[in-house]
Formats: structure tokens, C-alpha cells, sequence
């Protein structure tokens, strides 16, 4: 055992102890380190901000909206309900099991692992937190090294708010996730590609630990000919350039009726200008790729199809005009994996059946979006499946904190968000209770009275 394993071993072990000592059970104890965590969001918003663009160009005003609000959202909902959350349920018991009563009790999993990406970085590690927090779990997070001033940041605040004994960040390339991924945790939380989502998978299951996977893949948007193209081009533009493209809900290709091609093309440049101006690059809203890696993939691209907006590169600033690029072979490379940049592949369509057979042909996606009459995009969602969607919009069903997110299949499982969070970090316990002033010999050997027993099983 190498020096690295051995200290994040101590450190989990430590965790444990502390768990175990029962110090993270009472409510009262819960909020208080969620109230904790929203004042520390609060103190070192600035520094997060700052980082944030100083690793992807994200704009103060992007950061607060995709990064820091919806953390906050998160944690004033788990406050708010967390009494009821916590509170054992009674559930109804059959006659059989006469005079008995069954209740539901929520209980912590223990020492969780939270491993963040970097395309949300702040979002994606602390939203996960919120639940472990809530749920009554210890936690060690896992920051991305692709976002090195963020990590930082991040390890700074959290060691600043919380003892390291119940939670604690670490930073760090392959051989930090490797090492941690060999450590016996009790619950895995991972946001990232399918493709490693499969190794914290295999990794896990050394263990039997459960998972939760936050995963991707190449989710479609669907624009009928009847929708309303002004906006529909409006709405998928700014989904598309929100970070640059790099969101794992961000719309990956979409699906037009041929005869609105055409009118879309015109709406989409135009919806670009007024979102970024004439020139993106110059735009304080629009990001770019995280590292010279990615840009040359998603640049990369651009050779697998015509460009009929954007196309612009800047190398030296790993710069990708938003651009769409029409496809007219679906075994094109930009149309086999998660694009992950503002390149937004155009494929026609005919008949509405087509879509449906393409659509299903594929792995589930993250996300699926439609654009055009609600009775058409709810026969489309009864005849697919994705692990959220939308009507008329994009991106938006990640923000409401009420309802669950997460993915299906191929783009991950398990979810999260409100309720969802605190449950993801714990195991509901059914517990039968039994009065010992009664005992009905209907259940023993040696079952003289099976006839009747029969007929109420």
C-alpha cells in the first residue's frame, strides 16, 4: 500500500469513527451544518466567482445562476422539510401480519464519496453535499484537477467550514480518484462520462457499495413543424452556449422538420447575436473549452458535416464559435459520442415516426427536448425514454430543486435534488412491531388452521 492510500485511508477511517460516534444524527446537528455550508457559499462567493472564470470564462452573473443559486436553493429546501423527512412513517400493515404495525425509519448510509466534475464544478460537488449533509452522512469530495483555481478554492472553503473528520475536499489527478476508488466507502456519488462511470462502477462493486451515477450522452432536441421557430431557436441557442456547451443536459443534436431548416438557420444566428452580440468571442456570457484537449475534439468535429453558422476558431484562446453543422451521415464521429461544446449537429426529418426510430435506436439520454405542440411532445416522451425532458425549453428541469434529476441506463443511475438528495444518502429501514400481549397461533407449526390461514394470505 503506497503512501497516498494509506493517508486517504486514515482519513476515511477517521470519518467512520466519527460517524460512529454518532455525532452527525440529530436534526438539529444537520441544519446547523447546513446553515454552515450557505454561509460559507456566501463569505467565499467572490473567490468562487473569480475562479470560475478564471478556468472557463464564466461570467459572474452565469456563475451565480448555474453555480451558487442552485446550491442555495438546495440547502434552504432541505432545511425547510427536513423535520418531515426525518420523521419514521408509519405505513399500513395487511391482516395477516395481525397485530403487528410497520414504520419506516430513515437512516444514514455512513461515509460517503462524492467525485465532482469540472464543468460545473462548484454546482456538481456541493449539491451532492447538501444531501449527504441532510441525510446525517460524513463525506469526503473529490474536485476536478481540469479546473485547478476552482479545486482550490473549493478545498479551501470546505476545510475553512467543516471539520476534515466530517467533511473534507481533496484535489488532485487519476492516481487521487484511484486511491480514493480503493477505499471502502458507503455510498459512491459520481458526476462525470459513462466511460467512467463504468470503472467507479467496477470499482465499487469490489465492495458492494452502492452507486449513484450522474452520467451523459447525447441528448436530442426535437422541433416539430408546427413549433414556433423564433423561439424554439432562441431557447436551444442559449442552451447550447450556456458554458460553451459544456453541460451534460446541454442539447447534443437536433431534429427539425425539413421544412423549417431553413427559417431556423436565420433564427439561430440571430438568437446568437442578441444573446453575445455580433461577435461571441468578445461576449462576457460565453465561455470556452476547459483545455487544449477538448477544443481540439470538439474543433475536431467540424469536419463531419457543412457548416451552416459559426465555424469561427481561435486556438490560442480554445475558442469555438457556436455553430451549426448540418449532417447528412449519422456515423459521423460528432454524431457517436457526447459533443461536450457548442457545436450543435443538424439532422431533417420528414415524419414524425422517423424521430421516434432514432431516438430509440440509441442509448436513453440525459435529457430529451421538444419544441412544437404539447400533445405532440407528450406522445414523443410516452415513446422514448430520457432521464428528464422538456416542452418547449431546455435546461430548465434541472432547476427546480423539487422534482428529481438524474439520468437512465446509458446516462447513469439513481437521482437527486430535494427530497431525492436526502434519500440518495440513506436507507429507509422497515421495522415491524409486534405487541407480546397477544399471539395468534395462526402462523406455527404445525399449521392446524392452514384452511383459514389460506384465505387471508
Amino acid at each position: 500500500m503506497n503512501q497516498l492510500t494509506e493517508f486517504l485511508g486514515a482519513k476515511v477511517e477517521a470519518q467512520r469513527e466519527y460517524f460512529r460516534s454518532g455525532a452527525t444524527l440529530s436534526r438539529k446537528f444537520r441544519i446547523e451544518q447546513l446553515r454552515r455550508l450557505e454561509e460559507a457559499l456566501k463569505d467565499w462567493e467572490r473567490p468562487l466567482c473569480e475562479a470560475l472564470w478564471q478556468d472557463l470564462h464564466k461570467s459572474y452573473e452565469e456563475a451565480v445562476m448555474t453555480e451558487l443559486s442552485i446550491v442555495r436553493g438546495e440547502i434552504r429546501d432541505q432545511i425547510r422539510h427536513l423535520r418531515r423527512w426525518m420523521r419514521p412513517k408509519r405505513v399500513g400493515s395487511p391482516l395477516k401480519m395481525f397485530p403487528s404495525t410497520t414504520r419506516l425509519y430513515t437512516q444514514p448510509l455512513g461515509t460517503a464519496l462524492i467525485i465532482a466534475p469540472w464543468n460545473y464544478p462548484v454546482q456538481l460537488l456541493l449539491n451532492p453535499l447538501v444531501g449527504a449533509i441532510s441525510a446525517g452522512c460524513t463525506a469526503i469530495l473529490k474536485t476536478s484537477p481540469y479546473v485547478p483555481r476552482v479545486s482550490q478554492v473549493l478545498v479551501q472553503m470546505v476545510g475553512s467550514a467543516f471539520d476534515e473528520r466530517y467533511v473534507m475536499a481533496i484535489d488532485g489527478h487519476r492516481e487521487v480518484n484511484t486511491a480514493l476508488l480503493e477505499q471502502h466507502f458507503d455510498l459512491i456519488f459520481f458526476t462525470g462520462s459513462p466511460a467512467l462511470g463504468r470503472r467507479v462502477m467496477e470499482a465499487a462493486a469490489r465492495n458492494l457499495t452502492p452507486v449513484v451515477l450522474e452520467l451523459g450522452g447525447k441528448s436530442p432536441v426535437v422541433v416539430s413543424e408546427r413549433a414556433d421557430v423564433r423561439v424554439a431557436a432562441r431557447r436551444i441557442a442559449w442552451g447550447k452556449t450556456l458554458n460553451a456547451g459544456q453541460t451534460c443536459i446541454a442539447p447534443d443534436y437536433l431534429v427539425i422538420h425539413t421544412s423549417l431548416k431553413e427559417e431556423f438557420v436565420a433564427e439561430y444566428r440571430k438568437a446568437l447575436e442578441m444573446l453575445h452580440g455580433k461577435d461571441c468571442s468578445q461576449s462576457p456570457h460565453y465561455g470556452r473549452m476547459v483545455s487544449t484537449k477538448a477544443y481540439e475534439r470538439v474543433s475536431g468535429y467540424l469536419a463531419g458535416g457543412k457548416v451552416l453558422v459559426g465555424g469561427g476558431l481561435k486556438p490560442e484562446e480554445r475558442y469555438i464559435e457556436p455553430t451549426l453543422l448540418e449532417v447528412t451521415n449519422p456515423e459521423e464521429a460528432v454524431m457517436q459520442e457526447e459533443i461536450f461544446g457548442p457545436v450543435l449537429p443538424v439532422l431533417t426529418y420528414e415524419k414524425s415516426e422517423e424521430v421516434v426510430e432514432f431516438i430509440t435506436s440509441r442509448p436513453h439520454p440525459l435529457a430529451l427536448y421538444f419544441f412544437g405542440p404539447k400533445r405532440e411532445g407528450k406522445r414523443l416522451l410516452r415513446q422514448t425514454l430520457s432521464g428528464g425532458a422538456c416542452i418547449n425549453d431546455t435546461i430548465m428541469h434541472i432547476v427546480n430543486q423539487k422534482a428529481p434529476f438524474g439520468g437512465v441506463g446509458h446516462s447513469g443511475m439513481g437521482r437527486y435534488h430535494g427530497k431525492e438528495s436526502f434519500l440518495a444518502f440513506s436507507h429507509q429501514r422497515t421495522v415491524v412491531s409486534t405487541t407480546t400481549l397477544i399471539d395468534l397461533p395462526l402462523r406455527y407449526m404445525p399449521y392446524k388452521l392452514f384452511p383459514f390461514i389460506k384465505r387471508i394470505l
